[in-house]
């Protein structure tokens, strides 16, 4: 199998930031901020992403794992946001398959509920008409014997029946991961670790930043003639170096449970609340169940976002109605996870009803802003900010190519990697080990078999009993930017969040990043260190 080309990192050097003028500077390496980096770089700009932790290590590793049209938006009438919701959905199957796969909704029917079953499928035939032939399969309506079958677990008291349905199932963190690779074999710098202190002006106007780079060697200025900030729940913080600035945002915190697997088959369950009718859902995840998500005002610093007890016991008290023999209690979770929507201000009454729209702020020093929207729809945001940012340089706008051009693993051939035994054989590695690999790295998965095919001994596991394997730890170190033991096992795999928390590996991939990151990241001890007192 030949290897796919790679651009492997440079030796990390924030005077990279600092060797020209860039057309644009974003502020944010979370998915808004590395879906920009990517459209302008394929559109020929010169582009900076700075980053002040690691890229999706805020909301865009916190999310549900859903990439979906919005079937309760049609509750409100969003029809143009399920429209394109729907839209992106599909282009998002085609541009990442091995990252945005279907997942079929199963919405259980109960006698005197709110959503009826004539409701629900007027509904569904309408989510149905606005994908346009785009989703992957039409609804069906079920009895409540078929649903019992599907789903032994629920409670049959007054079932009258299920609708199902299909949305996608996706890996939020390497879906950002991808756009940022994508972004930087494009051309763009982007930079972890690298936190935003400053602004610069020359007569009014914005002409860059100051960079202050959180591995501890000091401040760099970054000269831009456009600054975008894509800096999602912390786009106030962001927005008031720009003085003065008026806050946009209506911060909502999305609290997750996993738990042992609960429901049956692949099929999710959409759910609603007893306590205040919104809608939450319990969505298969491996071994476990993702139960969520709460939407609450939060007005606390984003990154301490964390679940609170009575988010814990109100997600489990929830899924325990449709689900009363699975006799869910706090011991039974693995690990929990919160992030913080940055929806916009301005609508009153509950969180779980703050519009989902995005909105576009250009300041009188010329900084562009983006806040509000959501995971789905964040090509289609990328591309409304790329064109304004292309008419500020005075080019033509060009035609998007991000909706055309595959992310780096998701290239045509990907998955036929899984079924290459001889390659793997070539390796060392069965033939479940080659397809979780092709899985998590599509396309990708020929660099780290070419690199096993160079240093066998990366393909022995990090630590005894663990599934994560040398090779991944050399390539996230190589090709995907990652600094820390943290970096690696939450958001580069999803170690930290199944049971046991990678605790056993964190050393070892700690004494691995030290091997294979040029320059190492200082401190890899101290890194080690906080994962064991974050995930214990």
């Amino acid at each position: 199998m030949p290897a796919p080309s790679a651009i492997p990192v440079k030796p990390r050097d924030l005077r990279l930031l600092t060797a020209r003028r860039f057309d644009a500077l974003i502020i944010g390496g979370g998915i808004t901020g590395a879906g920009l980096a990517r459209d302008l770089a394929l559109r020929g700009a010169a582009v900076a992403l700075v980053e002040q932790g690691d890229f999706a290590s805020g909301t865009s590793s916190r999310s549900t794992k859903l990439i979906h049209g919005g079937l309760r938006y049609l509750e409100r009438f969003d029809l143009r946001l399920v429209f394109e919701a729907c839209r992106e959905r599909a282009t998002l199957q085609r541009i990442a398959p091995h990252l945005v796969r279907p997942l079929p909704l199963m919405i259980p029917l109960y006698r005197n509920a709110r959503r009826s079953r004539p409701l629900v499928q007027a509904g569904l035939t309408l989510y149905d008409l606005l994908a346009l032939g785009r989703n992957t399969r039409a609804h069906r309506m079920l009895s409540a014997a078929e649903a019992r079958r599907r789903q032994p677990l629920l409670a049959p008291g007054g079932l009258t029946g299920a609708a199902v349905y299909w949305d996608c199932r996706m890996d939020d963190a390497r879906l950002c991961l991808e756009n940022v690779i994508a972004a930087r074999e494009a051309g763009a710098v982007t930079v972890n670790y690298a936190r935003v202190t400053g602004l610069l002006r020359r007569g009014g106007r914005l002409t860059g930043a100051v960079v202050e780079d959180r591995e501890g060697h000091g401040e760099f200025e970054v000269a831009a003639q456009v600054v975008i900030n894509a800096a999602g729940p912390w786009l106030d913080r962001v927005g008031a170096l720009d003085e003065p600035w008026t806050p946009r945002l209506r911060p909502t915190r999305g609290s997750h449970l996993l738990v042992p697997r609960l429901a049956g088959g692949d099929e999710a369950l959409y759910l609603s609340a007893g306590d205040d009718e919104r809608m939450f859902f319990v969505i298969p995840w491996g071994a476990l169940s993702l139960i969520g998500t709460t939407d609450l005002d939060d007005r606390d610093p984003p990154e301490t976002a964390t679940v609170t007890a009575g988010e814990i016991d109100y997600l489990l008290g929830e899924a325990a109605r449709y689900l009363p023999e699975t006799r869910l209690t706090r011991s039974d979770v693995v690990s929990t996870f919160a992030g913080i929507r940055p929806l916009l201000a301005g609508r009153p009454g509950s969180a779980s009803r703050v519009s989902r729209e995005h909105g576009v702020f250009e300041s009188a020093s010329g900084l562009i802003s983006i806040g509000g929207g959501k995971y789905t729809t964040y090509r289609a945001m990328a591309a409304a900010v790329a064109d304004r940012v292309m008419a500020r340089l005075g080019r033509p706008r060009g035609t998007p190519r991000t909706a055309i051009e595959p992310l780096p693993g998701g290239a045509p051939g990907w998955e036929a990697q899984r079924d290459d035994r001889a390659a793997g054989r070539r390796c060392g590695l069965d033939p479940a080990v080659l397809a979780r690999l092709v899985d998590r790295y599509g396309a990708r998965t020929g660099q780290l078999l070419a690199r096993l095919e160079q240093e066998p001994a990366l393909a022995a596991p990090v630590a005894p009993g663990s599934r994560l394997l040398a090779v991944e730890v050399a390539h996230a170190a190589a090709y995907e930017m990652a600094r820390t033991p943290e970096d690696v096992l939450r958001r580069r795999t999803a170690e930290a969040l199944l049971p046991g928390h990678g605790l056993a590996t964190v050393d070892a991939v700690a004494a691995l990043l030290g091997r294979h990151l040029a320059p190492p990241t200082p401190c890899l001890d101290a890194a080690a260190a906080a994962y064991r007192t974050a995930y214990s």
